[in-house]
């Protein structure tokens, strides 16, 4: 209610124009690629090689063969580098579902099945079933109580401390690996109820939420069903079978016909078991190509069309946040391949938000059929790096690698030690630590010839290690936007004025509104300004854009002019020679 002066005084009055908008949640890099478990072409968000290990694994066996995917590799580097986080997308050939628990079994009925657990990885991998392919409980553990097919990426469940009259027990989820005698627990849900209306309700203390792909004119989403969010990190309620009484009186009074406890009929044994069911398997044998044999038919197991609905669903901005876009392992001129690579260059160009880091040519390819390769992209949203490079893997082996695995984890590291406006290349900033050698120590000839053909050079210089030693887009056409560093100081002020706009949306079209926007932006670009980002700006919002008839639309414009920073790319030094004697001027 506005205050009225009646008798003289001061009125203190107070007009906050100091909002900022807030930032969604945000992961530097968005990757794509197969993974040894976790969910399938659900978006999921990691912090840590760590947790990304737990969520979708590390290593897997192909043939009699320990391997790692490229995605793997490409997220250790990321957060090796600083990277804060990574949204990663598991692309899979086929369908893979999640493993089921067996044999939980009521006590005083072994046909009832009081619930049913399934892990929230996907496929192969969480499935312990017995050498023979069916279940067996006799056949679960070895003599010393180990799992016969067990690994540390499996589970395994236990049930303890079943109390018939209280109605209530314990679920142990356990790793696959783990013996009886020594137990590696990786979660413990005590006091469990199979009482919808008990507050340790099974559904609502572990979560029963199932996610799966839906598409509407072309988009592609996630869907999600089950009403208790998923609170475990490996595993969900899918089934609770209340068919009797029992399940629903909590007091310990004795109701059924045959005089026992109310929950004899009902509650799980205490016993333990494994995950078994699940469909799809991890890519397997010679056939398939993870490193530098990868051909123009299938990467790491993949085909190209296996990408479409993952690098549909990152589609949605407003859900997925992120700077850096690659799927390590496709190639823009193989033929499988290059739908996908399109696709993710359009999915950066649709966004505005993000850049992708383009692979163009195979491990072993000449330098003019890289610059070949690049002749047929044109976009200031993308960028591609050469040659390959060589890693540690998680097995031990040195392998080759395409740029794509490293280059995220510049970016990152750029963006920590600098600010995304800077060049995320040169000895400064360019370093990649994490590799061993490159494919090919380029000569100056060579850098030439890769640059004039916007592909940027990786470089190795003795004494001074690998560096990327370039910052060209895609885009052919000479102009500003032809530099990353440019491209990505736009990216980063139209996040800006973009969040501090939406603020703005069913505000008054007033003076009031425009001076809010003014009040945050002019400072945020003065900043940027003071960090080298720019040389100069302008915005422009006032009457001059926001005539009647502009308001009258029920719009409001903004001009904002700027000037970007470059980069010193070229340094040229003039030596001149004088004569014994000459004097040298001020």
């Amino acid at each position: 209610m506005a205050e009225t002066l009646i008798s003289p005084g001061v009125l203190a009055r107070e007009n906050d124009i100091s909002f900022i908008a807030p930032v969604a949640l945000e992961a530097g890099a968005a990757i794509l690629g197969p993974t040894a478990k976790g969910p399938v072409e659900e978006p999921t968000l990691v912090t840590s090689f760590g947790e990304y290990s737990r969520v979708f694994g590390t290593t897997f066996t192909s043939g009699s063969t320990k391997q790692e995917f490229l995605t793997s590799l490409a997220v250790k580097s990321y957060f090796g580098q600083g990277g804060n986080s990574v949204l990663v997308t598991r692309v899979v050939s086929g369908s893979f579902t999640a493993a089921d628990n067996s044999h939980i079994s009521a006590s005083s009925n072994g046909s009832i099945q009081p619930f049913t657990l399934s892990t929230l990885s996907k496929g192969e991998v969480a499935n312990n079933m017995t050498s023979s392919g069916t279940y067996s409980a006799a056949a679960e553990e070895n003599s010393d109580g180990s799992l016969k097919t067990g690994s540390a990426d499996n589970l395994r469940w236990e049930v303890t401390n079943v109390n018939n009259d209280k109605g209530t027990f314990s679920l142990l989820v356990r790793r696959g690996d783990d013996a009886t005698k020594n137990k590696i627990i990786l979660e413990t849900f005590n006091d469990l109820s199979l009482d919808p209306n008990s507050g340790n309700y099974i559904e609502s203390v572990i979560g029963n939420q199932t996610k799966s792909k839906a598409s509407d004119g072309g988009q592609s989403y996630i869907t999600v069903s089950g009403e208790y969010a998923n609170k475990s990190k490996y595993i969900r309620v899918s089934a609770v079978n209340s068919q009797t009484l029992d399940y629903l009186s909590t007091d310990g009074i004795t109701v059924n016909s045959s005089g026992g406890a109310s929950f004899s009929g009902s509650l799980p044994i205490a016993d333990s078991g494994s995950f078994y069911g699940a469909t799809g398997t991890i890519v397997k044998g010679a056939t398939d190509t993870y490193f530098s044999n990868i051909d123009n038919t299938k990467s790491q197991g993949l085909v190209g069309g296996n990408y479409t609905d993952a690098i549909s669903i990152l589609g949605n901005k407003d859900e997925y946040v992120f700077n850096i876009i690659s799927a390590p392992g496709l190639i823009s001129t193989f033929g499988n391949h290059s739908t996908a690579t399109d696709s993710i260059i359009s999915l950066a160009e649709d966004r505005g938000d993000c850049i992708a880091v383009i692979d163009v040519e195979d491990y072993g390819a000449t330098v003019s059929q890289v610059t070949s390769a690049a002749a047929s992209l044109n976009s200031s949203y993308a960028a591609a790096y050469w040659p390959w490079l060589q890693t540690q893997s998680a097995t031990g082996k040195n392998e080759y690698v395409p740029a794509s695995v490293v280059i995220p984890g510049v970016y990152a590291f750029t963006d920590g030690a600098a600010a995304p406006w800077f060049a995320p290349a040169g000895l400064t900033r360019g370093g990649i630590p994490t590799v061993i050698q490159a494919e090919r120590k380029l000569t100056r000839s060579q850098r030439d010839t890769l640059y004039n053909a916007n592909v940027n050079p990786i470089a190795t210089f003795p004494g001074s290690g690998i560096s990327v030693f370039g910052q060209k887009t895609l885009q052919k056409k000479s102009s500003a936007l032809d530099r990353v560093n440019v491209r990505r100081l736009l990216i980063a002020l139209k996040k800006f004025v973009g969040d501090v706009s939406r603020e703005l949306v069913f505000e008054q079209n007033t003076n009031v509104t425009r001076n809010k926007f003014l009040a945050q932006v002019n400072p945020y670009l003065t900043s940027v300004v003071e960090q080298q980002g720019l040389f100069a700006y302008r915005v422009v919002m006032d009457d001059t854009n926001n005539t009647s008839d502009v308001i009258d639309r029920n719009t409001l414009i903004g001009q904002i002019l700027i000037q970007p920073a470059r980069t010193v790319e070229y340094v040229v030094l003039d030596f001149t020679i004088e004569p014994t004697g000459a004097t040298f001027g001020a």
